[in-house]
């Protein structure tokens, strides 16, 4: 009787636990039995693992054999583990020595003829791996993600006899990672979430709407945009991740991380790019807020650190729109079934868009409009006073001026027209100020002013006499709640740190209370 074991690691949400499979060869009839809360792709392994090890020269063992994947109270998923119990078994059969550390871990999904081939949300398992010192042996398809965790030990392969020639020492690995200097950076341009477009240097007309962007980008805030179809609102919100600034070494790992566990993947290519989803108002709640059975991410959770955009909000279902609430407010999503918890951030920005009646032409000056006060009532009616509530900023879009169209890139109705360039230096230095803006927050509170909290309020929200007296008129005539009132001291600060201010004026309190709710 003989017992091998191999290091493995499960996914679980943004968490990789270490997984050792046990495999051991006793006698008795010839059986083949995966015990440990597998998966049934996992179970369908034995077929997959008997045929790779035939196929690439060696013996499949004789008699009973059972594998054990431990911890057994973790559920395990995918074709991760085809790697680890193929070498396991040749290890307890006596057919591979190995004479690399102990401390390897192994992943990889095994063709009939023994190839390697890629498995999903390797990532988070080579960021795992690299913080516990271990060595990392992956498909080669893999190695480009894994490259992203700066694991120093990482090496890639194509077959399973690769990998037995490399663990045994009579060959070198295939691909190495090197000495983890292969990751790209994140970006430096602030371009990352829309190919092409430089901020908003292509938007025409729809200055109050860009000031509500830049107002957005700058504070983390959330953005309801209300206008006619054709007004610019979906190319206004594209635009949006181009004003923010580049994610963090840390927050670049996170976002990659979360959609490593999508089941679209992570795409290297995309490293350092702020998300940006825009999912189809009949997406269901499962989809938007994360759930299903095994739990999944959802939308809301991917767009993590980046841009959530949902283009006719009233046309989404109810209950989608009111599981936003809550992540709006904290920041994360606790997702909860039968024997299942996953807790997932959701630290997004909300990015709205609709019409302002359903034939959507409501107070344009063409007069198209037919729409009687029952059915437009009803039409807003689908948004919840609540949700209303906390989206920070709301802004109206209308339809663009002939005019406007005609005029060059940036260039303002009365004034004198810049040429291209000029408009682009116009739109890079909106960004810029945006960053600077970003920076002067995490500098001051660690956090975006979206995200400040009642201490914070008090300490960084110091308002002039006058300004106190027109936030105090402000929120009568309004009929604010409390949580109005704090956004639109979280916005005025903003305000404020767009225009290097250290107390918050009139002025800043006035255009933050005229971009609150106007629905009525």
């Amino acid at each position: 009787m003989s017992i091998a074991q191999v290091l493995s690691r499960a996914q679980l949400g943004l968490d990789a636990p270490l997984v050792q499979i046990e495999a051991h060869l006793g006698a008795g009839l010839p059986g083949f039995s995966i015990v440990g809360l597998p998966a049934p792709v996992v179970r369908e392994s034995r077929e997959r693992v008997r045929s790779a090890i035939l196929n690439s020269g060696y013996e499949f063992p004789p008699g009973r054999i059972t594998v054990n994947l431990a911890p057994v109270e973790l559920s395990k998923e995918g074709g991760r583990y085809d790697l680890p119990v193929a070498l396991a078994l040749l290890r307890a059969s006596g057919q591979l020595r190995v004479r690399r550390a102990a401390s390897t871990e192994c992943y990889g999904e095994l063709g009939l003829g023994g190839e390697l081939r890629p498995v999903r949300a390797l990532l988070l398992a080579a960021i795992h791996a690299a913080r516990a010192g271990h060595e990392l042996l992956v498909p080669g398809a893999d190695l480009a993600e894994v490259r992203l965790a700066r694991h120093p030990c990482a090496f890639g392969f194509a077959t399973l006899r690769g990998v037995c020639r490399f663990l045994a020492g009579e060959a070198e690995a295939e691909v190495a990672s090197g000495a983890g200097g292969d990751a790209p950076a994140p970006p430096e341009a602030a371009v990352p979430g829309w190919p092409g477009g430089d901020a908003l240097e292509e938007v025409r007309g729809q200055w109050r709407a860009k000031r509500a962007l830049a107002i957005a980008a700058a504070g983390g805030h959330s953005l309801l945009m209300i206008g006619p179809p054709g007004s610019g609102k979906t190319m206004l919100a594209t635009r949006l991740p181009s004003l923010l600034p580049p994610l963090t070494e840390a927050e670049s790992v996170e976002v990659a991380g979360i959609a490593s566990i999508s089941a679209a993947g992570f795409d290297p290519a995309r490293w350092g790019e702020r998300p940006f989803r825009a999912p189809h108002h009949a997406a269901s709640a499962n989809a938007i807020v994360g759930g299903g059975s095994p739990l999944r991410a959802g939308e809301i959770s991917l767009a993590h650190r980046g841009v959530l955009f949902m283009d006719e909000l009233p046309e989404f279902d109810r209950r989608v729109l009111e599981a936003l609430r809550e992540p709006l407010e904290s920041g994360a999503i606790t997702l909860a079934r039968t024997g299942d918890r996953l807790e997932l951030p959701a630290e997004f920005q909300l990015v709205a868009a609709m019409n302002p009646c359903p034939c959507g032409y409501l107070g344009d000056d063409s007069g198209r409009c037919r729409c009687g006060p029952r059915r437009v009532q009803r039409y807003r009616g689908r948004i919840s006073g609540p949700l209303l509530d906390r989206i920070d900023l709301h802004v109206e879009v209308p339809r663009v001026e002939a005019a406007d169209l005609q005029r060059p890139h940036g260039a303002a109705p009365g004034r004198s027209t810049p040429g291209a360039a000029e408009a682009r230096q116009a739109s890079l230095g909106l960004a810029e100020r945006v960053r600077q803006s970003r920076a002067l927050q995490l500098a001051r509170q660690r956090c975006c002013n979206a995200r400040l909290d009642q201490a914070g309020l008090a300490a960084h929200c110091q308002l002039e006499p006058a300004a106190r007296a027109l936030l105090e008129r402000v929120s009568e005539q309004l009929r604010l709640s409390a949580r109005g009132y704090h956004r639109v001291l979280k916005v005025a600060r903003t305000i404020a740190d767009l225009e290097g201010a250290q107390r918050l004026a009139p002025g800043h309190v006035s255009e933050a209370a005229s971009l609150r709710p106007s629905i009525d």
